[in-house]
């Protein structure tokens, strides 16, 4: 039985790092937390956990959870796992079939190779080499500028927090890159000033 919309009880990063130990294949922890593993302490709480993979590669994934089962949300409501139901959302939600709750988000993201592909817009593309650390422990986290970039659309109150957070994290070249991407995506965005100020 699939758990309530909101049964999150999510793992920490090092858990599902410990589960795709091994794995040959780009993934990284991504949104809020991946700003907290890349300045190395907690800024605020995490209602979830988001990582990411290449979306031909989610299978893969998927197998190193067996204990859990997957859907995916769409539209306030959650459909069983299909290639159908795939093709509505990037998201796909994990629960822990002991617990019944809801333990991570998957994003499966488009990819050429060892180039990701922004999901919103795809002229925005770099190698995963370029956007993927690691944590002290080795967990892979999503650069911030990267991260602030898919924040910019909601830019809800923990997006906000969290480009306070990130923005003294940027270097100048990721300041240029962030403001040559929401360029493409979100031209008015009032981020682009205060990257460039």
């Amino acid at each position: 039985m699939t758990p309530d919309l909101d049964a999150w009880a999510p793992w920490p990063p090092s858990v599902v790092a410990d589960r795709l130990a091994g794995l040959d294949l780009p993934w990284y922890v991504a949104a809020g937390w991946a700003i907290d593993l890349c300045r190395g302490a907690p800024s605020r709480p995490h209602d979830d956990l988001e990582i990411a993979v290449p979306a031909e590669r989610f299978a893969e994934v998927r197998q190193r959870f067996g204990d859990c089962g997957f859907a995916v949300p769409h539209d306030g409501r959650l459909l069983p796992l299909t290639p159908e139901s795939m093709r509505t959302s990037h998201q796909t939600w994990a629960y822990e079939r002991a617990t019944g709750q809801w333990r991570l988000d998957v994003f499966r993201e488009p990819h050429d190779g060892g180039v990701w592909i922004c999901r919103r817009d795809d002229r925005i593309r770099r190698p995963y080499a370029d956007i993927v650390r690691y944590d002290p422990d080795g967990v892979p986290y999503l650069v911030p500028e990267v991260v602030l970039l898919f924040k910019a659309k909601a830019a809800r109150a923990k997006d906000e927090a969290d480009f306070a957070t990130a923005l003294p994290l940027l270097a100048d070249p990721a300041r240029r890159w962030l403001d040559d991407a929401l360029a493409l995506v979100h031209p008015t965005h009032p981020w682009r000033a205060r990257l460039t100020g």
